[in-house]
């Protein structure tokens, strides 16, 4: 009876109420899951919900400047499929110079207990080296290559890699160190040779788009792009004559002799050299413009050198402000004959020591640099107009321009008077170095075996008479040793507080 009782007593009722409400609700919730399972393993396509692109839900102006830089990307793509195949690596195998070879000698055990026999220059370890080229001609089966004068000048061989990675063994054809120009070729029958579009190299700007290509650390094919800096910069390595176009654009150890191009695929300039004080690239890369190499090209190929023009005189570096006035010159324009070479283009055409040269053919000078990059492009063999102050006068002359021949060019006996001077008041002198009260002007080099090294002058002398006339400028001192009336000169100088007279130079 009590089991009875409890059965359908009213707790025994709630408590059986609460476990079915229990079981209720986990059966609902089993069902919904299962419902939403099914529902995500539906297809996507069944999903109504659709999601904008970026650019579609951009604003008008991001979109049309998303298209102009699109259309930029465009001319990349174009410069760099045109541009390419025509620049090749090079791997080149050379001998080591005699300096490299006096460095080894110097190694410590050898400083100690010297060579052991003498060295057998057929012994020698060989060097390799990486660089770039750019295809330039194809005549026939020949294909020639332009480089730098330091990746293949000295080479042994030459291996040239397209991008296509076909090799081919390369001889050098010539090279030239005062522009460091080198153009090398190889044979081929192959039909799809990728030959560079020359580009005119005057027209560049400040500011456009320059592309270099090359194989940087042996990356062949490497693009990088920048601008223009500068161009018309001077003062490269190792003496180079040329000027240069400055870029911004990557350049680094390998890319030497590859292309610069503009935005056209026009190769404007060979990269070769790179300002930098660890060795990588900085922003500050520097190529010899194609205009300036475009005659060495055709004088490699006919002559398997480049001729250079030459008249015969001796340059003087920038004018100081002073100096420049006293000769009535501008310090920024021009460039000064020092002296002259005897029966030289020059002297027969009628330039005396002390002219500044202001115009070739037309063309203004803007520094001694660019008188002689005009000079050494000039045809051999006909004449140039030149334009000079002389004495504060503008004379005009005509000199026909004969090759340069280094054997000459290099005797300073030939040149006269040999000597440059400078003025007393030029901002170079420490004045305080100078005698009390001097006066006449000042000798800062004097070449060897020349006019003024053969009657004892040195540098640091004071001219201040020649043939006992006093001289008290730039200008007397160049008007009294061009005076045909002066057969003989003699020199009076202040050297180390004491006055000094020379014996005469006679003229020749």
């Amino acid at each position: 009876m009590k089991v009875l009782k409890k059965l359908y007593s009213r707790n025994f009722f709630i408590a059986n109420l609460v476990l079915v409400g229990i079981v209720l609700g986990f059966g609902l919730a089993y069902t919904g899951f299962s419902r939403a399972s099914i529902a995500a393993a539906a297809p996507l396509a069944s999903v109504a919900v659709r999601a904008e692109t970026p650019l579609a839900s951009a604003p008008a102006e991001v979109k049309a400047a998303l298209a102009q830089a699109e259309a930029v990307q465009t001319a990349f793509r174009y410069v760099a499929q045109k541009v390419q195949p025509s620049v090749v690596e090079l791997n080149v195998v050379e001998k080591p110079t005699r300096q490299s070879q006096q460095t080894q000698d110097q190694l410590p055990w050898r400083f100690f207990f010297g060579p052991e026999q003498a060295p057998d220059e057929s012994q020698a370890p060989q060097e390799s080296g990486l660089g770039s080229g750019i295809i330039v001609r194809q005549s026939g089966r020949t294909v020639y290559v332009l480089t730098n004068n330091h990746v293949a000048g000295n080479a042994s061989e030459i291996t040239v890699i397209t991008q296509d990675e076909r090799e081919y063994k390369a001889t050098l054809v010539g090279s030239d160190a005062r522009k460091d120009l080198a153009l090398v070729k190889f044979e081929t029958e192959a039909q799809d040779i990728s030959v560079a579009t020359l580009g005119d190299s005057s027209q560049l700007m400040v500011g456009d788009w320059a592309i270099a290509i090359g194989s940087p650390f042996g990356l062949v094919s490497s693009v990088t792009a920048g601008i223009v800096s500068a161009v018309g910069r001077s003062g490269g390595p190792d003496g180079n004559i040329s000027d240069f176009i400055q870029t911004d654009a990557a350049i680094n150890k390998g890319n030497s002799g590859g292309a610069l191009v503009n935005i056209r695929g026009e190769v404007v300039g060979m990269n070769t050299w790179i300002a930098s004080p660890t060795g990588g690239s900085i922003g500050l890369g520097f190529a010899i413009p194609i205009n300036g190499i475009k005659k060495a090209i055709d004088d490699f190929i006919s002559r398997g050198k480049v001729e250079y023009g030459w008249i015969g005189v001796s340059l003087g570096g920038q004018l100081d402000k002073a100096t420049a006035a006293e000769l009535g010159s501008d310090p920024k324009k021009g460039a000064l004959a020092v002296s002259v070479y005897r029966q030289s283009p020059a002297e027969k055409g009628g330039v005396l020591p002390g002219d500044v040269v202001l115009k070739v053919n037309d063309e203004e000078i803007k520094s001694t640099d660019h008188l002689v990059r005009i000079v050494g492009d000039l045809p051999v063999g006909k004449a140039a107009d030149f334009l000079v102050l002389r004495d504060g006068r503008q004379t005009s002359l005509r000199i026909t321009i004969e090759p340069r021949d280094p054997s000459v060019a290099t005797q300073d006996g030939n040149a006269f008077p040999g000597i440059t001077v400078i003025s007393l008041d030029s901002e170079d002198i420490k004045k305080d170095e100078l005698p009390k009260n001097a006066k006449g002007v000042l000798i800062v080099s004097i070449s060897d075996k020349s006019a003024g090294a053969i009657v004892g002058l040195k540098a640091g002398d004071i001219i201040s008479e020649i043939n006992d006339k006093s001289v008290a400028s730039v200008r007397e001192f160049y008007r009294a040793i061009n005076d045909a009336a002066n057969k003989k000169l003699q020199f009076t100088v202040t050297r180390d507080g004491e006055t000094v007279t020379t014996v005469a130079y006679v003229k020749k």
